[in-house]
């Protein structure tokens, strides 16, 4: 009985446990594709072997060589970046320019209250005339002792008080004289001129307020003078020296490039991004503009790429091949990766071809379908 019960278990569970295994391992096998023959990865074997090339138009895969750039990103400025401020404390009557007027050296920017001034002018000059008549007076006043103490009419006290009383007053009058001098001065700071020529970028007051000693009132730079300033990898600065002439490419005035003149490169790395600051010298570029974006293109050496004919790309889905043609003038279809296209009608290829193979070219009107 014993042996007939456990039959019977062996018979309804492991049995069929058993079989239920074998077909789940067979259907991964199936899927995983065991059962099928395999095709060495980019390659599709004989799927095009027995079509012979024939007289059908091929083309050869070229090697080019090209000399490989890296771009570094950065921004325009002004080497000549002046912030004009006033000298004396005044409020403000008018301000004559505005951002984007062209000034010369000498144009007047903005103008000042002259009231004050006027006023401590007016006091110093009465001033220098108190003490002109008083020096004329000393000077009377000496005159007489001196030809009394030729005469020995008064003592040689007298005399040397007169003269002490002279040169009081001349000291008095050199001093309302330079007196009036500082006034004119600052009665000059009320006119505030343009120190270099360039273009006004901002103006940071309105007229009625209170302009400030060392408070900037304007900002103005010489278009001349932008440079563009880059941080470049510590990697590739030590491949850049002062004098050097390299490419710069503005996207914003249509992706035009530029000779730039490596003008300075600051001698200390930035320790957050491990970059060198290079400053390199524009040309005149009309359009330019502080704070545009610029691009630095530093060469590193040369490239080595394939070069493939466009018209021998075939696609089917997301699988892009060719047809590469044997020595014994078969067709060996071969799955290929493209990378950029370059010049008109050819592609760059990263992988699945070797420099010098034929390779078939399939008419225009095909791949474009």
């Amino acid at each position: 009985m014993k042996l007939l019960s456990s039959l019977s278990v062996f018979l309804k569970v492991i049995v069929p446990a058993t079989i239920g295994l074998a077909v789940l391992i067979a259907i991964i096998a199936a899927l995983s594709g065991m059962f099928t023959e395999k095709i060495q990865p980019g390659r599709s074997g004989d799927l095009a072997g027995s079509t012979a090339a024939g007289n059908s138009e091929t083309d050869v895969v070229h090697e080019i060589v090209q000399p490989y750039v890296a771009e570094a990103i950065g921004t325009l400025r002004a080497a000549a970046r002046t912030d004009v401020s006033a000298q004396v404390a005044a409020r403000i009557l008018e301000i004559r320019v505005k951002a984007g007027d062209r000034v010369e050296v000498g144009d007047v920017l903005i103008r000042l209250d002259p009231s004050e001034f006027d006023a401590a002018l007016a006091e110093a000059e009465a001033a220098v005339a108190e003490a002109e008549a008083s020096a004329r007076a000393a000077q009377q006043d000496y005159d007489r002792m001196a030809e009394l103490l030729k005469q020995n009419a008064i003592a040689k006290a007298q005399y040397d008080a007169a003269d002490r009383t002279l040169r009081a007053s001349q000291a008095q009058l050199e001093q309302t004289r330079q007196a009036v001098a500082r006034a004119k001065v600052r009665l000059g700071y009320t006119v505030i001129d343009a120190p270099q020529a360039g273009t006004i970028v901002d103006t940071l007051a309105e007229p009625g307020e209170i302009a400030s000693p060392g408070r900037p009132l304007l900002t103005l730079y010489d278009l001349t003078s932008l440079r563009l300033e880059v941080p470049v990898m510590e990697n590739l600065a030590g491949k850049i020296k002062p004098g050097d002439t390299l490419q710069v490419q503005i996207d914003a005035l249509d992706n035009r490039q530029f000779e730039a003149t490596v003008d300075e490169i600051v001698p200390q790395a930035q320790a957050a991004s491990r970059s060198f600051l290079v400053k390199l010298r524009l040309p005149k570029i009309d359009g330019a503009y502080e704070g545009m974006f610029g691009r630095l293109k530093v060469p590193v050496g040369e490239r080595r790429h394939l070069c493939l004919n466009q018209q021998a790309v075939q696609t089917i889905g997301q699988l892009t091949f060719v047809d590469v043609v044997r020595n014994d003038d078969t067709l060996e279809r071969r799955m290929v990766k493209l990378g950029r296209v370059g010049m008109p009608g050819r592609v760059e290829v990263i992988s699945g071809l070797e420099p010098n193979e034929r390779v078939l070219l399939r008419p225009i009107a095909s791949n474009e379908k």
